[in-house]
């Protein structure tokens, strides 16, 4: 015979589980949101599973502190970056406002590319100098490649200490 309350808390584990693997992989596209798909999925957990106990809310409480530093990170790395290689302020910004703008009328990967693109563009206007608009382009990517680095991190730590929660 099943112990189905077993049964239940194991397939809620396994859906969890599942999510934060997600969230994970999804940390390779940029604009994916995979630290908030790992929060989410402990948030959905702690209410499945039958509340938070002591232990789940300071774990959640956690994981919540790494998902937001972890997506402030991102836009910190990416616009350091270009302010070392001498980028302007405005040129970040007009980078950032085109990269969330095309993803959202088209798609995520558009984003991707026009975010660099307008960064490109205004550094170009700007010093009127291609090498150098091209070099702070170098150094934001410089500057997401690192900050992927650490959201996987950080994700890596986030789906541990629900593991901690779940399995222990």
């Amino acid at each position: 015979m099943l112990n189905w309350p077993l049964v239940g808390t194991f397939l809620i584990q396994w859906l969890t589980l599942t999510f934060m693997l997600i969230g994970l992989v999804g940390l390779i596209v940029p604009i994916f949101p995979g630290l908030v798909v790992i929060w989410l999925a402990a948030l959905i957990y702690g209410i499945a599973a039958g509340g938070f106990d002591t232990k789940g809310w300071i774990i959640f409480i956690l994981i919540s502190i790494l998902a937001l530093a972890g997506n402030i990170m991102d836009n910190i790395f990416m616009g350091a970056k270009a302010r070392q290689s001498g980028a302007a302020w405005i040129s970040i910004w007009i980078s950032y406002v085109a990269g969330i703008i095309f993803s959202l009328v088209f798609t995520p990967l558009i984003g991707l590319l026009a975010s660099p693109i307008g960064l490109f563009i205004s550094e170009f206007v700007h010093r009127r100098n291609w090498r150098a608009a091209l070099n702070t382009v170098r150094a934001m990517m410089v500057g997401w490649g690192w900050s992927f680095i650490i959201r996987l991190i950080i994700g890596v730590i986030m789906t541990g200490l629900w593991m901690v929660w779940a399995w222990t």
